[in-house]
């Protein structure tokens, strides 16, 4: 086995030492086509071809209201700024900016198929309407997106498709981007905030959620769908009491949102 091994491998290898070999091996990964790139997963790709498309749409980006003229030009440099001023955002390139590091996730609000509406849950919610021509099928999602810095905002779309709902959902997420305050377990240790800074309960529908501030370390104590909110808002740690028909995502995700923009108030 060895004498067939080596009749394959050129002669330099055979007579060369391992650092020879090694050197080699970098000089030929070196010299190969400039247009060959890494074996990358699709999600990867997906995330490439996302953040590129983003830089070309930020680029050819014609503002048409005054606080996007304002970015635009770099004459305004802070969202909290424009948040606390009162100013609608009606323009999603206006966060692109301001937040280049702005992340998010898809909430699992629809369910799959099954037996006894036993199925998994899923991003997308399927709907059906009823026509004289037959079924209309309609898709909804929720996606929430923050910087995990204390900005989030929540947005819903529907479309006859999924990616398109994605796509509008994401933009609505951008437009009711909102800053919360997050608090310490001991700020004169000077550490970054990591949980909310009083007792705030939202609620939505029949749901009703308490976010209670928790030491560090503690994690999030409440359902999956709620870490993924508090998590990019920045909030690593807390406890969470939630009572109503918390099954129902979207009111759920809603009312923590709604009990998160109840921190920029001071407790009395």
């Amino acid at each position: 086995m060895a004498e067939k091994e080596t009749k394959n491998k050129p002669k330099d290898l055979i007579e060369a030492t391992p650092e020879e070999v090694t050197k080699l091996e970098e000089q030929i990964s070196k010299s190969a086509a400039p247009g060959e790139e890494q074996i990358l997963s699709r999600k990867e790709r997906y995330e490439r071809d996302a953040e590129h498309q983003r830089k070309i749409a930020l680029e050819s980006w014609v503002p048409k209201t005054e606080v996007g003229r304002l970015v635009k030009t770099g004459k305004e440099k802070d969202i909290d700024k424009i948040l606390y001023s009162g100013k609608k955002l009606l323009e999603p390139e206006v966060v692109d900016i301001l937040l280049p590091g702005l992340g998010s996730d898809l909430l699992s609000i629809g369910q799959s198929k099954g037996k006894f509406g036993g199925g998994k849950r899923r991003a997308w919610r399927q709907t059906q309407k009823k026509t004289m021509e037959g079924n209309v099928v309609t898709f909804s999602s929720l996606v929430v997106v923050g910087d995990k810095k204390g900005h989030v905002g929540i947005g819903m779309g529907k479309s006859k498709e999924t990616l398109p709902t994605r796509i509008k959902a994401t933009r609505k997420a951008k437009l009711s981007m909102i800053k919360i305050t997050r608090g310490w377990e001991s700020p004169e240790q000077g550490t970054e905030p990591h949980t909310v800074p009083f007792i705030v309960e939202g609620k939505c529908g029949s749901v009703r959620i308490k976010l209670i501030p928790a030491p560090r370390g503690t994690g999030l104590v409440v359902g999956d769908q709620a870490k993924k909110i508090l998590r990019l808002a920045g909030i690593h740690d807390v406890y969470g009491v939630s009572k109503g028909q918390t099954r129902t995502t979207i009111n759920l995700a809603f009312a923590v949102v709604d009990a998160l923009s109840k921190t920029n108030r001071l407790k009395l």
